[in-house]
């Protein structure tokens, strides 16, 4: 079995900043998956952008919180299944797709809670979810492992190197990450440290450590191709 990488670019749609970051790491760089978060305050513009890129895969990241913290009760089970809908109609009007992953927007889902209804509400669309064990999450090349406290090493082309050797079976793993550039109209904790991850990201070094590797870049729309065949298939 192959190592296979996806590369999933958090909150596409935020900001005009981020979506520039996301397809620039996509067109220099080859990674070929986003999650949208509909709610953002440049979805529209992510949508018409991404016609341009039709081998950029778009999975729904999906959000209650927000930047500015908004209230959202996760115990109300009723009022995440009527968001869940929402936020996915909402997806299929931008996009005219369905989306080939789910995941959310501070790992909201993953509330021991609510992560078994959020299994009930993916599993019709026959796609991956985040967490639920059919593709490996690494979660680490982000450069706030504590809470407002930024530290650039875990962004740097040496760490993904590291991460890439270390932390990869064989099979199917996602790297998260956060491309994007400051713009005014989004403001966030973490901001100026996404124009360090689309350098790491876009840096040949880490395509030469990926090939070195062995490693197959690919995406979420490659995912059922791939689980029916029984590897990975672009």
């Amino acid at each position: 079995m192959e190592k296979c990488v996806i590369f999933n670019a958090d909150d596409f749609g935020a900001s005009t900043g981020i979506n520039v970051g996301i397809l620039e790491s996509h067109t220099r760089a080859g990674y070929d998956a986003a999650s949208v978060m509909v709610l953002g305050g440049a979805v529209q513009q992510a949508a018409s952008m991404s016609r341009n890129y039709p081998e950029l895969a778009l999975g729904l990241h999906w959000d209650v919180w927000g930047e500015d913290e908004r209230e959202f009760d996760l115990d109300n089970f009723q009022a995440v299944r009527d968001e869940f809908h929402r936020q996915l109609d909402r997806f299929y009007g931008l996009f005219s797709r369905m989306p080939t992953h789910v995941d959310s927007h501070r790992h909201a889902h993953r509330a021991k809670n609510v992560f078994p209804l959020f299994l009930e509400l993916v599993e019709p669309l026959g796609v991956p979810l985040r967490g639920d064990g059919r593709v490996n999450y690494i979660g680490g090349f982000y450069a706030q492992w504590e809470w407002m406290v930024t530290n650039l090493e875990y962004v740097s082309v040496s760490f993904l190197q590291e991460l890439l050797k270390e932390e990869v079976p064989k099979g199917w793993t996602e790297f998260s990450c956060h491309p994007g550039y400051v713009s005014p109209d989004f403001t966030s904790v973490y901001h100026k440290e996404r124009e360090e991850e689309v350098r790491t990201l876009t840096d040949p070094r880490i395509l030469q450590t990926v090939q070195e590797l062995g490693i197959r870049l690919v995406s979420y729309a490659d995912y059922s191709v791939a689980w029916h065949s029984g590897k990975c298939s672009g």
